[in-house]
């Protein structure tokens, strides 16, 4: 109680010792190792007589007297030796244990710090991550995974925020996994949609996670759908899977999601932009936002061009004769939310009554199994000796002396024979 009654005055005592005199940072030192040493029976006086000796200096212009004795009487009584600091262990297999437990129990602080987790590009961390999720496994739950795709400027998470909380009033527990990109000079991204979904990060049935892109190509993070396995395993209903802005041929989102909706905005080309291969050919259901105001009629027709368009792809087996579909939606007005989302329940249960979505998830599985034995490889190009050897064969590229497939060759063969 002296503490938090002494401490505001405290620290303007140093701000003021600060101005007034020359020595105040060693009579700081000095007084705040004190603060330190002193034992948690005697931490109010030490408060106490820091605090009367800054007054004295500053008012009296007394020198600061950190002496065992003031008023000719023992001060406090201070440890001989300090405690050493504690160590930090490395998480046991136990902790591992506790965080899944928790996560099983809908503890939302354990699910982010078990995101964080998968996340992380340590080694050590990456073990973790394994376990968890195997440890997770065990307890299966299923989610309708819902990806969620479209250039910049589309409103993806201005629709997500619609789309969230027309789930959350009908019961339904949703989680969003949104991606931010990130930055190519300096690493760091803004994170800024939870901030874009201010109403839907307020429902206590919404949970909202911005992870950064961290320069991995195809609109989603590396680690994507573990964080995915983990909002199942919490309980939650929807999982939405949102991309950074992205072009024709990103579709990696498709990979990790049940469902695939692609944002497009209104006078956004014309049917022959639809027959365009890539992203286009991988959506299960294309959805003009926007649809409002006077981009309406610019809307109406930019779905009627891109649904003549979907007639002329090639038939997918796992979608029955209506889909693919395009649709006009509004994220403002929330027109055509309630269709899509019928149009969502109506793909799925056809996809499960016809065992396409077992099929998926598995083949999807198996997808991820390879891209990280992919990832694995190129991992071994970071190690410093090859490192040393790209760094030696490139300043002969560039002096013209070697050629680039030459000097590929000689690391490939180098990898080759080191394994």
């Amino acid at each position: 109680k002296t503490k938090e009654k002494l401490l505001p005055s405290l620290k303007l005592l140093e701000k003021q010792l600060a101005k007034k005199s020359k020595e105040f940072k060693s009579i700081v030192k000095v007084g705040r190792t004190h603060l330190q040493d002193a034992t948690p029976l005697t931490l109010g006086q030490e408060f106490s007589g820091y605090h009367a000796q800054l007054k004295k200096c500053i008012f009296r212009k007394a020198p600061l007297d950190f002496s065992y004795e003031f008023a000719s009487k023992p001060y406090c009584q201070r440890r001989e030796t300090p405690t050493p600091a504690r160590r930090k262990l490395k998480p046991s297999m136990t902790d591992i244990d506790q965080l899944a437990h928790q996560i099983l129990q809908q503890d939302r602080r354990a699910l982010a710090r078990g995101i964080t987790l998968v996340e992380s590009q340590r080694s050590d961390h990456r073990e973790q991550s394994i376990a968890l999720i195997q440890t997770l496994q065990k307890h299966p739950k299923r989610a309708l995974r819902i990806g969620l795709s479209g250039t910049q400027g589309v409103g993806k998470s201005t629709f997500i925020e619609a789309f969230g909380s027309l789930l959350t009033a009908r019961g339904l527990k949703v989680a969003v996994l949104a991606v931010d990109p990130s930055s190519l000079r300096s690493g760091g991204s803004i994170l800024g949609d939870k901030t874009r979904m201010d109403r839907l990060s307020r429902d206590p049935m919404a949970f909202i996670r911005p992870s950064p892109s961290q320069s991995h190509l195809g609109g989603v993070t590396r680690r994507s759908r573990d964080a995915v396995a983990l909002c199942e395993a919490a309980g939650f209903d929807v999982v939405f899977i949102e991309t950074v802005g992205v072009g024709q041929s990103e579709t990696i989102v498709s990979e990790m999601s049940d469902i695939f909706l692609l944002l497009l905005a209104p006078a956004g080309g014309d049917e022959l932009q639809g027959v365009k291969r890539g992203i286009m050919e991988m959506a299960d259901i294309i959805l003009v936002n926007k649809a409002d105001g006077e981009l309406s009629t610019a809307a109406n027709r930019t779905c009627a061009d891109y649904s003549s368009a979907l007639r002329l792809l090639r038939k997918r087996p796992q979608d029955p004769s209506n889909f693919p579909m395009a649709m006009t939606v509004s994220a403002l007005t929330l027109l055509g939310l309630e269709l899509a989302w019928q149009a969502v329940l109506e793909l799925t249960d056809w996809r499960k009554a016809n065992g396409h979505f077992a099929g998926r998830r598995a083949q999807q599985a198996r997808f991820w199994f390879e891209e990280d034995v992919k990832q694995g490889a190129l991992d071994v190009l970071n190690r410093q000796e090859i490192k040393n050897e790209i760094d030696r064969l490139g300043l002969q590229v560039e002096a013209g002396e070697l050629s680039p497939a030459r000097a590929a060759e000689q690391i490939l063969k180098h990898l080759s024979r080191r394994e």
